[in-house]
């Protein structure tokens, strides 16, 4: 039987001490990064919770054919609204242009009217054929000017109004009252909302 230094001893002793040191320094170094893995996710959830959004990394720059699109886009966007812009301009200058022209030729008519009305005033409906004829015209004459939106203003027995009226006689009478329209020597027209015409007439009052 072989005896066992104390040579040997001592050896194996510091080999064993060794290999036990090398494993306690592995469990304390996994030990510590799972320490830090998990307070490094309560500092992530604690911020969460605080409102703090977490550290991004700077974004990069946009790239320059992303610029000149969103330029390019913004450019379109601006000549489409100013083409609407025109496009409703033009139409209400085309109205008022058209509600113009209208009006004009509707001042040059309503004398041909007036004509119709003095000569048909002195002759009885049914008398003459040649007056019953010009009759017929004249009516037609009114039921076109209407349908073109044209109306006879109102003023025997109306309040007179500046807007409507143009007085140019004024007469006292207790019969009526007070500024009411009691004979028109010319009648006025409107075309749509607007006055082409003022009615002539006399107030009382």
């Amino acid at each position: 039987m072989e005896e066992f230094s104390t040579e040997e001893a001592v050896k194996e002793a510091m080999e064993n001490a060794e290999a036990m040191a090398e494993e306690t320094e592995a469990d304390v170094t996994e030990a510590s990064d799972e320490n830090t893995s998990e307070e490094s996710s309560k500092e992530s959830t604690k911020e969460e919770k605080d409102g703090k959004k977490p550290f991004k990394k700077k974004e990069k720059k946009k790239d320059k054919r992303d610029e000149q699109i969103e330029q390019l886009t913004d450019r379109v966007t601006r000549q489409m609204a100013e083409f609407e812009n025109f496009r409703r301009r033009t139409e209400q200058e085309k109205a008022q242009m058209f509600g113009n022209g209208a009006k004009a030729i509707i001042e040059k008519v309503l004398p041909v009217v007036d004509n119709f009305e003095r000569g048909l005033a002195t002759v009885e409906e049914g008398a003459d054929p040649f007056a019953d004829g010009m009759l017929m015209i004249y009516k037609q004459l009114l039921t076109t000017l209407e349908e073109a939106g044209v109306k006879p203003i109102e003023a025997v027995g109306k309040e007179f109004n500046p807007d409507f009226h143009n007085a140019v006689m004024h007469v006292e009478d207790d019969e009526v009252g007070e500024n009411i329209v009691v004979e028109e020597f010319q009648k006025g027209y409107m075309y749509n909302d607007s006055v082409v015409r003022h009615s002539m007439v006399k107030v009382a009052n």
